[in-house]
């Protein structure tokens, strides 16, 4: 009988087949995954598949970079804010090398990406042949999966696993190199969706008893102490992950991915952890009695020297990547699986606590940090404006509503620290690979992916002017970002270890900058540059207030440091706070 309903099937999709061009074919495919944006750069390789983008203008919108990196980067933006598959394409050579810096970051921060790459004809493969690169080669150590495909049959199969792969489990970046003959052969397409490979188990199955022991430590433990990441975001578990901490009342700290899981303003949300993380959590990393890690995976600039890293407490890694688990902190009890899913059967295996006392503690440090740091970052004295004060103008301006998309360096961790967010997926930035030019074309992404939503880039003019062309594609979009330039004119975070550590050497770290405000008026968007702290207010309810792309310049204090500061290769409970 189920043999008899399998010929059914093959006879019914045969019918339902349809001879059209590999090209075509990609196409159908990423309509039948629900792709409505794709971010890319047409070339020599790719140009069929280009040509019927031009046909199905109506049902898949194409935004042309003004660089295949901010192809990656805008796909990255829409993927994170979305939870979707951001979707980038360029050409082979140089259009599929510049893809690579993109799809690294994503593999580290995991964020699903299918990039599609055109390729020389198959018969010219390994001849070197003009802009013939080898792709899968370069790629294979930063995607998830990747596959080059030579014959147009292949395309339905290869393109349905593409999707499966990035999303499923912990997601990440797939590449698919299609050569050019491929793209102009015909064959009869079928498209199913891919529901699973043989051998690839995305998601662990949950073991009963590593929840009743995990469970059993979190109920006996004194001083114990949650870090989050964003495991679960990805997960979709923010609300388990709310109810968990509020029945335990454990206070809770988070990676720089992590954060927007819960709102900044929780009574339970004591800060984030890491290099220039909160003073307490940091501290208090190495006194408590149970260290709870969930949806992160002990990244060195969170854990510091690993050799006196919560050496005195036991360890619970809730974790859906079983390679995550015991590679950088021996656990005592691993609970494997889906995030959701996983604190959600930990629940009702949970005591209700508050932890008042030791809770305290965390309140008692933020004081200390407050009175030693924060105040002169968010209420300054000088005469200068510090990028503390104006992340806190743009809280003011937009509520906490905002989605944050910052760059790399000083300004990103300020950000990190200082926006506040009242809603999940409001922080997008690069944080394992630390992609300096990612924060630009990610809140073109992240903008066209929610544009009900207040978007807001950060950027420094170091990391600003590697993508600064995607002001271009701001402009033939329409698509209304706020940028926001903290410019210091100089590489502030080399800057600052150049001014702690190698007695001021300022090697190759100040920058000659040049009108930001005339290039982005060269770009027809509105542009402001403010330097004086009485102008600030206003020209940030002027950008929050437009409709359309906004470029404001904020000059900021030329050597004003980021602290708290784990040094390199301390223990997090050496942290500095100046």
């Amino acid at each position: 009988m189920k043999e008899t309903q399998t010929l059914k099937n093959k006879a019914q999709n045969k019918d339902a087949s349809v001879r059209i061009t590999g090209s075509e074919a990609i196409v159908k495919c990423l309509l039948e995954e629900n792709v409505k944006t794709v971010y890319g750069y047409p070339g020599g390789a790719i140009m069929p598949l280009y040509d019927e983008f031009y046909k199905y203008q109506d049902k898949i919108h194409h935004v042309l970079t003004r660089h295949e990196q901010g192809a990656t980067h805008a796909a990255q933006g829409y993927a994170r804010i979305s939870g979707d598959v951001g979707v980038a394409i360029a050409t082979s050579g140089p259009g599929a090398t510049n893809l690579i810096t993109g799809i690294a970051d994503a593999q580290i921060d995991s964020t699903p990406l299918v990039c599609i790459t055109g390729q020389v004809p198959s018969h010219l493969l390994g001849s070197d042949a003009f802009q013939e690169t080898d792709i899968v080669g370069i790629s294979t150590p930063v995607t998830k999966w990747n596959h080059q495909i030579t014959k147009a049959s292949e395309i339905p199969e290869v393109l349905a696993k593409a999707f499966y792969i990035a999303k499923s489990g912990r997601p990440g970046p797939v590449l698919i190199d299609i050569t050019k003959d491929a793209q102009f052969e015909e064959f009869d397409f079928n498209y199913e969706k891919c529901k699973g490979i043989r051998s690839y188990k995305p998601v662990p199955k949950t073991d009963e008893n590593s929840l009743v022991e995990a469970a059993k430590l979190i109920n006996e433990a004194k001083k114990p102490l949650i870090v989050w990441g964003q495991g679960v975001i990805l997960g979709k578990a923010e609300k388990e992950f709310k109810a968990v901490i509020e029945k335990t009342g454990i206070p809770s700290a988070w990676t720089i991915l992590g954060v927007s899981a819960i709102p900044t303003s929780h009574p339970l949300n004591v800060g984030m952890v890491g290099m220039h993380g909160n003073y307490a959590p940091n501290v208090l990393t190495n006194e408590c009695d149970v260290l709870i890690a969930i949806g992160m995976r002990f990244d060195d600039r969170v854990t510091g020297n690993l050799a006196t890293y919560a050496k005195q407490a036991k360890i619970v890694h809730f974790e859906i990547d079983p390679a995550e688990v015991d590679k950088n902190v021996k656990t005592d009890v691993a609970v494997l699986g889906d995030a959701k899913d996983s604190l959600e059967k930990l629940l009702p295996l949970l005591k209700e606590n508050t932890h008042a006392e030791w809770r305290q503690k965390f309140k008692d440090l933020y004081k200390i940090e407050f009175e030693k740091v924060i105040k002169n970052d968010l209420y300054p004295t000088k005469e200068g404006l510090t990028m503390g004060e104006v992340l806190k103008e743009i809280n003011t301006q937009t509520k906490g509503e905002a989605a944050i998309v910052s760059d790399v360096g000083q300004h990103q961790m300020v950000a990190c620290r200082y926006a506040e967010f009242n809603q999940t997926k409001s922080n997008i930035t690069s944080g394992g690979l630390g992609t300096m030019g990612f924060g630009l074309p990610a809140a073109i992404g992240a903008k066209m992916a929610a544009p009900e939503r207040e978007v807001i880039s950060i950027c420094g003019d170091g990391g600003y002017q590697m993508t600064i062309q995607e002001l271009g594609t701001i402009f033939q979009q329409k698509a209304a970002v706020k940028v926001v330039v903290l410019n210091n004119d100089f590489l502030g975070m080399v800057r600052q270890w150049q001014q702690l550590f190698f007695d001021k050497r300022y090697a190759s770290t100040e920058m000659v900058n040049p009108d930001f405000v005339a290039i982005a008026k060269g770009y027809y968007l509105n542009a402001k540059r403010v330097s004086k702290r009485e102008e600030l207010a206003d020209a940030v309810a002027e950008m929050v207030a437009s409709k359309e792309p906004y470029f404001l310049e904020v000059c900021v204090e030329k050597e004003d440091n980021v602290f708290p500061m784990i040094p390199s290769g301390a223990t997090v409970s050496d942290i500095r706070l100046e």
